[in-house]
Protein backbone atom coordinates (compact mmCIF):
# COMPACT_ATOMS: atom_id res chain seq x y z
CA UNK A 1 0.00 0.00 0.00
CA UNK A 2 1.07 3.02 -0.94
CA UNK A 3 2.02 5.66 2.79
CA UNK A 4 0.65 8.58 3.42
CA UNK A 5 2.66 11.80 5.17
CA UNK A 6 1.07 14.36 7.03
CA UNK A 7 2.33 18.01 5.64
CA UNK A 8 1.45 20.05 9.18
CA UNK A 9 2.90 23.26 7.39
CA UNK A 10 -1.04 24.45 7.42
CA UNK A 11 -1.06 23.58 10.96
CA UNK A 12 1.46 25.66 11.86
CA UNK A 13 0.01 28.55 9.57
CA UNK A 14 -3.13 28.61 11.41
CA UNK A 15 -1.57 28.45 14.42
CA UNK A 16 0.64 32.18 13.31
CA UNK A 17 -2.02 33.94 13.19
CA UNK A 18 -2.09 34.63 16.66
CA UNK A 19 0.61 34.53 19.29
CA UNK A 20 -0.47 31.24 20.88
CA UNK A 21 0.35 27.40 20.02
CA UNK A 22 -3.37 26.94 19.07
CA UNK A 23 -3.71 24.79 17.10
CA UNK A 24 -0.37 22.68 18.25
CA UNK A 25 1.65 20.80 15.67
CA UNK A 26 2.92 18.34 17.44
CA UNK A 27 -0.55 17.64 18.87
CA UNK A 28 -1.98 17.30 15.78
CA UNK A 29 0.92 15.45 14.41
CA UNK A 30 0.67 13.01 17.09
CA UNK A 31 -3.38 12.56 16.34
CA UNK A 32 -2.39 11.86 12.48
CA UNK A 33 0.09 9.25 13.78
CA UNK A 34 -2.43 7.61 15.84
CA UNK A 35 -4.89 7.59 13.54
CA UNK A 36 -2.74 5.62 11.18
CA UNK A 37 -0.51 8.06 9.14
CA UNK A 38 2.86 6.50 8.10
CA UNK A 39 4.73 10.24 8.48
CA UNK A 40 5.08 13.80 8.69
CA UNK A 41 6.07 16.34 6.02
CA UNK A 42 7.17 20.01 6.75
CA UNK A 43 8.74 22.24 4.45
CA UNK A 44 10.29 25.34 6.31
CA UNK A 45 10.71 28.52 4.32
CA UNK A 46 13.42 31.10 5.70
CA UNK A 47 10.65 33.61 6.69
CA UNK A 48 9.01 31.29 8.72
CA UNK A 49 5.34 31.86 7.70
CA UNK A 50 4.49 28.32 8.89
CA UNK A 51 6.67 25.79 9.58
CA UNK A 52 9.56 27.10 12.21
CA UNK A 53 12.65 26.01 13.03
CA UNK A 54 11.47 25.09 16.08
CA UNK A 55 8.87 23.07 15.36
CA UNK A 56 11.08 20.95 13.02
CA UNK A 57 13.18 20.12 16.27
CA UNK A 58 9.55 19.44 18.24
CA UNK A 59 8.64 17.17 15.47
CA UNK A 60 11.99 15.10 15.50
CA UNK A 61 11.80 14.47 19.04
CA UNK A 62 7.90 13.47 18.50
CA UNK A 63 8.82 10.62 16.31
CA UNK A 64 11.20 9.36 17.98
CA UNK A 65 8.00 7.81 20.09
CA UNK A 66 7.01 6.68 16.62
CA UNK A 67 9.87 4.41 14.75
CA UNK A 68 8.13 3.17 12.51
CA UNK A 69 6.93 6.91 11.54
CA UNK A 70 8.97 8.63 8.77
CA UNK A 71 10.23 12.39 8.84
CA UNK A 72 10.46 14.41 5.44
CA UNK A 73 11.81 17.28 5.43
CA UNK A 74 11.26 19.28 2.01
CA UNK A 75 12.73 22.79 0.56
CA UNK A 76 15.03 24.25 -1.47
CA UNK A 77 18.59 23.47 -0.38
CA UNK A 78 19.91 26.95 -1.53
CA UNK A 79 17.75 28.91 1.30
CA UNK A 80 19.13 28.12 4.70
CA UNK A 81 17.55 24.24 4.48
CA UNK A 82 20.81 22.23 4.57
CA UNK A 83 22.05 23.05 8.28
CA UNK A 84 18.76 22.27 9.62
CA UNK A 85 18.48 18.77 7.98
CA UNK A 86 22.19 17.88 8.83
CA UNK A 87 21.25 19.07 12.59
CA UNK A 88 17.91 16.65 12.53
CA UNK A 89 18.76 14.16 10.55
CA UNK A 90 15.41 12.99 9.11
CA UNK A 91 14.62 9.75 7.04
CA UNK A 92 13.84 11.34 3.89
CA UNK A 93 15.07 15.38 2.70
CA UNK A 94 12.82 16.42 -0.47
CA UNK A 95 14.62 18.91 -2.55
CA UNK A 96 12.74 22.08 -3.79
CA UNK A 97 12.92 24.72 -6.26
CA UNK A 98 10.52 27.19 -4.84
CA UNK A 99 11.85 30.96 -4.49
CA UNK A 100 11.32 32.75 -1.40
CA UNK A 101 8.26 34.76 -1.51
CA UNK A 102 6.59 31.68 -3.64
CA UNK A 103 2.64 31.36 -2.03
CA UNK A 104 3.60 27.15 -2.53
CA UNK A 105 5.84 24.88 -5.20
CA UNK A 106 4.64 25.56 -8.75
CA UNK A 107 7.68 23.45 -10.42
CA UNK A 108 9.95 20.90 -10.56
CA UNK A 109 13.87 20.83 -10.79
CA UNK A 110 15.04 21.13 -14.93
CA UNK A 111 17.52 18.93 -16.08
CA UNK A 112 19.55 18.71 -17.40
CA UNK A 113 20.18 22.54 -16.37
CA UNK A 114 20.07 21.84 -12.26
CA UNK A 115 22.41 19.21 -12.18
CA UNK A 116 25.81 21.11 -11.14
CA UNK A 117 23.61 22.94 -8.46
CA UNK A 118 22.28 19.77 -7.17
CA UNK A 119 25.06 17.18 -7.27
CA UNK A 120 26.87 18.38 -4.39
CA UNK A 121 24.14 18.84 -2.22
CA UNK A 122 22.61 15.44 -3.07
CA UNK A 123 26.56 14.29 -1.92
CA UNK A 124 26.22 16.06 0.89
CA UNK A 125 23.04 14.82 1.92
CA UNK A 126 23.37 10.92 1.33
CA UNK A 127 26.59 11.60 3.41
CA UNK A 128 24.39 12.56 6.46
CA UNK A 129 22.82 9.18 5.93
CA UNK A 130 19.36 11.34 4.85
CA UNK A 131 17.23 9.67 1.51
CA UNK A 132 17.19 12.31 -1.22
CA UNK A 133 13.85 12.61 -3.61
CA UNK A 134 13.84 15.33 -5.96
CA UNK A 135 10.15 17.32 -6.49
CA UNK A 136 10.11 17.24 -10.21
CA UNK A 137 7.47 17.46 -13.12
CA UNK A 138 6.04 14.52 -14.69
CA UNK A 139 8.91 14.42 -17.53
CA UNK A 140 9.77 10.87 -18.59
CA UNK A 141 12.83 12.24 -20.42
CA UNK A 142 14.37 13.84 -16.90
CA UNK A 143 14.28 10.73 -15.13
CA UNK A 144 17.88 9.08 -15.79
CA UNK A 145 19.50 12.62 -15.15
CA UNK A 146 17.64 12.84 -11.98
CA UNK A 147 19.14 9.34 -11.20
CA UNK A 148 22.66 9.85 -12.03
CA UNK A 149 22.32 12.44 -9.17
CA UNK A 150 22.08 8.98 -6.91
CA UNK A 151 18.96 10.28 -5.44
CA UNK A 152 17.16 7.38 -4.56
CA UNK A 153 13.22 9.13 -5.31
CA UNK A 154 11.69 11.53 -7.23
CA UNK A 155 8.59 13.58 -6.04
CA UNK A 156 6.05 13.82 -8.87
CA UNK A 157 4.35 17.26 -8.76
CA UNK A 158 0.85 16.82 -9.03
CA UNK A 159 -0.87 19.94 -9.51
CA UNK A 160 -1.34 19.39 -13.19
CA UNK A 161 -3.14 16.06 -12.71
CA UNK A 162 -5.43 17.96 -10.17
CA UNK A 163 -6.36 20.55 -12.14
CA UNK A 164 -7.23 18.12 -15.02
CA UNK A 165 -9.43 15.78 -12.86
CA UNK A 166 -11.04 18.73 -12.39
CA UNK A 167 -12.09 19.64 -15.56
CA UNK A 168 -13.29 15.81 -16.08
CA UNK A 169 -12.78 12.34 -16.88
CA UNK A 170 -11.10 13.06 -20.00
CA UNK A 171 -8.92 15.87 -19.40
CA UNK A 172 -7.66 13.88 -15.84
CA UNK A 173 -6.96 10.48 -18.39
CA UNK A 174 -4.96 12.41 -20.79
CA UNK A 175 -2.83 13.86 -18.07
CA UNK A 176 -2.62 10.84 -16.01
CA UNK A 177 -0.66 8.93 -19.13
CA UNK A 178 2.39 11.94 -18.37
CA UNK A 179 2.46 11.03 -14.71
CA UNK A 180 2.35 6.88 -15.80
CA UNK A 181 5.56 7.38 -18.25
CA UNK A 182 7.19 9.38 -15.76
CA UNK A 183 6.78 6.93 -13.19
CA UNK A 184 7.76 4.20 -15.21
CA UNK A 185 10.95 5.95 -16.87
CA UNK A 186 11.59 6.73 -13.21
CA UNK A 187 11.50 3.44 -12.02
CA UNK A 188 13.45 2.02 -14.94
CA UNK A 189 16.21 3.85 -14.13
CA UNK A 190 16.05 2.46 -10.18
CA UNK A 191 14.32 5.68 -8.78
CA UNK A 192 10.89 5.18 -6.38
CA UNK A 193 8.41 7.24 -6.87
CA UNK A 194 6.37 9.61 -4.80
CA UNK A 195 3.70 12.09 -5.40
CA UNK A 196 2.43 15.07 -4.15
CA UNK A 197 1.07 18.90 -4.55
CA UNK A 198 -3.41 19.26 -4.42
CA UNK A 199 -3.94 15.64 -3.82
CA UNK A 200 -7.16 15.31 -2.06
CA UNK A 201 -9.66 13.03 -1.03
CA UNK A 202 -11.45 12.40 -4.79
CA UNK A 203 -8.51 12.21 -7.15
CA UNK A 204 -5.90 10.46 -5.17
CA UNK A 205 -7.73 6.70 -5.75
CA UNK A 206 -8.05 7.02 -9.14
CA UNK A 207 -4.14 8.84 -9.02
CA UNK A 208 -2.88 5.65 -7.49
CA UNK A 209 -4.66 3.22 -9.87
CA UNK A 210 -3.55 4.36 -12.77
CA UNK A 211 0.24 5.48 -11.80
CA UNK A 212 2.25 2.37 -10.85
CA UNK A 213 3.98 1.71 -7.90
CA UNK A 214 3.86 5.21 -5.51
CA UNK A 215 5.69 4.65 -2.41
CA UNK A 216 4.59 7.72 -0.77
CA UNK A 217 2.09 10.53 -1.26
CA UNK A 218 2.41 14.18 1.09
CA UNK A 219 -0.60 15.77 2.01
CA UNK A 220 -1.27 18.61 3.73
CA UNK A 221 -3.68 21.35 2.35
CA UNK A 222 -6.35 19.39 1.36
CA UNK A 223 -5.99 17.14 4.34
CA UNK A 224 -5.87 19.70 6.75
CA UNK A 225 -8.86 21.16 5.19
CA UNK A 226 -10.51 18.74 5.64
CA UNK A 227 -9.68 18.16 8.93
CA UNK A 228 -11.42 21.28 9.74
CA UNK A 229 -14.65 19.26 8.74
CA UNK A 230 -13.85 15.63 9.96
CA UNK A 231 -11.55 16.25 12.85
CA UNK A 232 -7.98 15.15 12.18
CA UNK A 233 -8.20 11.40 13.23
CA UNK A 234 -11.10 10.73 10.99
CA UNK A 235 -9.51 13.00 7.69
CA UNK A 236 -6.43 10.37 7.95
CA UNK A 237 -8.95 7.39 8.21
CA UNK A 238 -10.39 8.91 5.17
CA UNK A 239 -7.13 9.64 3.32
CA UNK A 240 -5.92 5.53 4.37
CA UNK A 241 -9.08 4.48 2.92
CA UNK A 242 -7.94 6.22 -0.30
CA UNK A 243 -4.25 4.80 -0.44
CA UNK A 244 -5.87 1.48 -1.72
CA UNK A 245 -6.17 0.82 -5.51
Amino acid sequence: MTRLSVNVNKVAWLRNARHLTIPNVCELATVALQAGAHGITVHPRPDERHIRRQDVWDLAALLKAWPQAEYNIEGNPLHNLMPLVEAVRPHQCTLVPDAQDQATSDHGWRMPDDLPVLRPLVAQLRDWGVRVSLFMDADAAAMADVASLGVQRVELYTESYARAFAQGPDAAQAELARFVQAAQAAQAVGLGVNAGHDLNRHNLNPFLRHVPGVIEVSIGHALVADALQLGMAEAVAAYMRELTP
